[in-house]
């Protein structure tokens, strides 16, 4: 059975990405303030790939992290703007069982 995108969640996540503007929600009980840079369906489960800049994490921020869509909640698009893809260490992007969308490049504008 394919993995189901939330019809509340979704619309969100996609205009995030789209105009490059950061997202807050809760996520395993913590607060998450990211860049929304991949959404799709990673290892099939439909996920947020983000560079996370603000809020609570166990690890050192900022940095980058997973979310999977079914334990994100209180989704919110906030009005700050990010300038876009930024570059990995190893160049490669992650690689998704199908890709909904991915922010376009900070520098060219491409995808």
């Amino acid at each position: 059975m394919a993995p189901e995108v939330d019809p509340e969640i979704n619309p969100l996540i996609w205009k995030a990405i789209e105009l490059k503007r950061l997202l807050r929600f809760w996520y395993k009980d913590r607060e998450r303030i990211v860049e929304p840079h991949d959404y799709g369906i990673h290892k099939g489960v439909v996920k947020l790939f983000g560079y996370q800049v603000a809020g609570s994490s166990s690890q050192k921020l900022p940095n980058w992290r997973w979310a999977e869509q079914d334990l994100i909640s209180g989704l919110e698009l906030l009005d700050r703007t990010f300038a876009g893809g930024r570059p990995t260490k190893s160049g490669k992007h992650q690689k998704w069982d199908k890709l909904f969308i991915r922010v376009k490049s900070a520098d060219t504008g491409k995808k």
